[in-house]
């Protein structure tokens, strides 16, 4: 991480890079004056070192609905990459649903990866790797291409999520583990906090060396797939990818603490959220310098931004509640949006399936709550926008 001691407190520095078109050469001047903030893309990847850009591609969508991480994001880290004289460059992820290629190939990014001479790999399976350092989790089943890389870059998008309210820096490793062991990285990790604690330790784990924030434009409401998008104009970078996720936090009026990613980074050491220990610096017009959390929420926020910003409630009530599963947040099925597709079904990672069809697929799937874990994967991986979280 880029840290620095300020009046003897450790700081983690995030750039923010304004932006408000995915014109290519906009998006690479932004991304530059950002990398030479942290040191140059020189000292984050070496020549002869094997680089992998992981980008969020969690399922085959239309560009426009902000799903995945923007081909022009993608092409100008590779852009720099091949500045610095990186001579080997990958990239790849392990989606929800499909294939990484397929996901890559329906926005248009396999032609711009293929233009810098990136090659784009669905990741493979391996076995557990273990992590004895781990204080959430010993282990992992981390892809094969993530391990033999020498560098990761972690290239995230900027989107709500009904678990962790948001996903970012952090939550976009989870892509680095393979296939159906994500699915039951949930049953493993059933809450929102455990999964935080995890995705901290898997974060620590693979050590990602440079965390880029799509944000040009970003997803609110019903995300990490089903929500809409909003342009916030914004790109972020940081080595700490919890300080980058804490300044999401404060561009939509959402305080750091309420995301679990945050806070159990923090607690497991993987970086900082709180103001006083992040530097912000704004990268715009070819100069750069530092800028209050609240002059860039002033300038660059959504105050309205569709989040989650609910405080979860404690006490012997709340503990009951949670036992016997009542008053949580759950997923419903729109029965007029559900096509009866099944991906729900599929996506449920619970031994015997919380949901299913009851009447062969003439009706929409139905929710048996006692089994429910609430970790909405259902709703992540559904196309076609029918399940929401209540």
């Amino acid at each position: 991480m880029e840290k620095q001691i300020v009046e003897g407190q450790m700081q983690s520095r995030v750039v923010l890079m304004p932006c408000s078109s995915y014109e290519e050469e906009a998006v690479y001047q932004a991304l530059k004056a950002g990398t030479e903030l942290l040191g140059g893309m020189e000292a984050l990847a070496g020549r002869e070192e094997k680089v992998l850009l992981k980008p969020n591609l969690v399922r085959k969508a239309k560009l426009s609905r902000a799903v995945v991480t923007h081909p022009a994001v993608m092409g100008a880290a590779a852009r720099l990459l091949r500045e610095a004289g990186v001579k080997e460059i990958m990239a790849g992820d392990s989606c929800g649903v499909g294939q990484a290629t397929a996901a890559a190939a329906a926005v248009g990014m396999d032609a711009v990866l293929e233009k810098y001479g990136v090659s784009l790999v669905d990741f493979t399976g391996t076995g557990s790797v273990a992590y004895e350092d781990g204080l959430q989790a010993r282990s992992f089943f981390v892809s094969k291409e993530v391990l033999e890389a020498d560098v990761l870059i972690n290239v995230c998008k900027m989107k709500t999520h009904a678990l962790e309210r948001i996903t970012g820096a952090v939550k976009n490793m989870y892509g680095c583990i393979h296939g159906l062991h994500k699915a039951k990285g949930h049953t493993a990790y059933p809450n929102a906090d455990s999964f935080a604690g995890m995705l901290a330790d898997l974060n620590r784990f693979l050590k990602p060396r440079l965390h880029i924030m799509d944000g040009i434009v970003a997803m609110e409401g019903n995300g990490p797939t089903s929500g809409d998008p909003v342009p916030m104009n914004v790109l972020l970078m940081s080595r700490d990818p919890v300080a980058l996720d804490s300044v999401f936090c404060r561009l939509i009026n959402l305080k750091p603490e309420l995301v679990p990613t945050n806070v159990h980074g923090e607690r497991l050491g993987l970086g900082f959220w709180r103001e006083e220990q992040v530097e912000l610096v704004l990268a715009e017009g070819g100069r750069s310098a530092e800028i209050s959390m609240e002059e860039a929420a002033a300038r660059f926020g959504k105050a309205d931004f569709d989040v989650d910003r609910r405080r979860i409630r404690s006490g012997s009530w709340v503990r009951m509640a949670r036992f016997f599963r009542i008053f949580q947040k759950k997923p419903c099925v729109d029965g007029e949006a559900c096509v009866k597709c099944g991906i729900c079904v599929e996506s449920c990672p619970v031994e015997g399936k919380a949901l299913s069809f009851s009447n062969g697929r003439k009706e929409p799937p139905v929710y048996d709550y006692k089994k429910c874990i609430r970790c909405f994967c259902c709703q992540e991986m559904c196309p076609h926008k029918a399940i929401k979280v209540r």
